[in-house]
């Protein structure tokens, strides 16, 4: 009994689970929508309860929902996957190391393009253009030229895909996302809150580090200051600002905001295979791997070989893939599932279903430490348990 009562006084000393991690979990088919898990707190200074309709920063399932605003310009005949983007950027974009190769937007959402992140370069304050952040010799890989079969997760890619949409349309990454995807799909997301209800903001998640500190997105209910990285002098004027230059501004690679309920809608238009939203083409083009492991051609989110990402299509990550070597599956039934993870700032989250069946979850869990331990998969335990959790309350 004494180590009982001892073991709970340690426990419930540690800062990090005082204040339990916020996590939610929504089931979805090609129907219907079930949320399964909803605990935690969404804002701890008020004591307001997380929920399935709490929009929450996705980090890397951006880059999906950026792939989708880009598919329906494809059907619209403004953007093609496999023309030089340099077309639509009006200058020439080229790893310095292959003059020659040309860069599509196949390349950049499949992470082909021969880009690499440089540490935190993809994000570009306002003020400063893609153009010249791509004149660093740190964001390419002098040692794969694009298009060669080398894949190299980079959250740069991102930045690079939204000038192209921009420049291409003459309209701002976070206008063309309300019109191309969320307001046909009746969401209530936003990047970077810009197009988000003013309820939808009061819903807000508040990202915690795993000490218990903000990350991000502490609103009190109100829309932040600054939209994006503000210029070096701290100012904050967008009137000037001209689409196509800075591609990075609204962050296209994980900017995202979105309540686990609407991204299980989002899952739920990809298990009818995008009826409705994208033509049959599209979604085939969309979800198909374009890269898959061979032994040793591509690295990943961390710059290693391996882990969890062994086949890749238009920015759709497919796990559970029984490739020799990988530890891609998350669901540990050795299904294969399409979808995206994400990771920044403490959260985890991800969006995954079955192709065949239809059924998927939409998820997210926040203060999970950079160095969580990885579960069976090379996922975290962490993922591994709200995965499971969601599954045994779904049956």
């Amino acid at each position: 009994m004494r180590w009982l009562i001892a073991s709970l006084a340690v426990l419930f000393s540690v800062p990090a689970l005082a204040s339990p991690p916020a996590t939610v979990a929504v089931a979805f088919d090609r129907t219907s929508i079930r949320p399964l898990l909803a605990e935690g707190l969404a804002d701890k200074a008020t004591g307001r309860k997380v929920t399935a309709d709490s929009p929450v920063r996705i980090a890397s399932v951006s880059k999906l929902i950026t792939a989708l605003g880009v598919m329906r310009l494809v059907e619209a005949g403004v953007l093609d996957l496999d023309r030089d983007v340099s077309d639509y950027l009006g200058w020439r974009l080229r790893n310095p190391a292959f003059p020659d190769a040309p860069i599509t937007l196949r390349l950049l959402l499949s992470h082909q393009a021969s880009l690499v992140d440089g540490g935190e370069l993809y994000i570009v304050p306002l003020g400063e253009t893609v153009r010249g952040r791509l004149t660093d010799p740190r964001v390419w890989d002098a040692g794969h030229a694009p298009g060669s079969g080398w894949f190299h997760y980079a959250n740069l890619n991102f930045p690079v895909v939204a000038s192209v949409m921009e420049k291409a349309t003459g309209e701002r990454f976070d206008e063309l996302m309300q019109r191309l995807v969320f307001r046909p799909l009746k969401l209530d997301a936003c990047f970077n809150w810009s197009g988000c209800s003013a309820s939808a903001i009061r819903r807000a998640v508040a990202i915690y580090r795993p000490t218990g500190e903000v990350a991000r997105d502490d609103l009190k209910g109100a829309p932040p200051p600054c939209l994006v990285v503000p210029a070096a002098d701290g100012s904050c004027d967008l009137s000037a600002y001209r689409p196509g230059d800075n591609g990075a501004l609204f962050s296209p690679q994980g900017g995202a905001r979105i309540s686990m309920r609407d991204l299980a809608r989002i899952g739920r238009m990809l298990a009818n295979r995008g009826k409705g939203f994208l033509k049959p083409a599209s979604f085939a083009a969309l979800v198909e791997p374009q890269w898959s492991l061979l032994g040793d051609n591509g690295l990943n989110e961390a710059g290693q070989p391996g882990g969890v990402y062994c086949a890749y299509g238009l920015a759709v990550h497919t796990i559970g893939s029984g490739t020799a070597g990988c530890r891609d599956d998350l669901f540990g039934d050795r299904v294969v599932r399409i979808g995206h993870s994400g990771e920044a700032y403490g959260l985890r989250s991800g969006l995954w279903l079955d192709p065949r069946t239809g059924r998927g979850l939409a998820f997210f869990t926040t203060q999970v430490p950079d160095d969580a331990p990885k579960g069976v998969s090379g996922f975290t335990q962490r993922e591994e348990a709200v995965v499971a959790r969601a599954r045994r309350r779904a049956r």
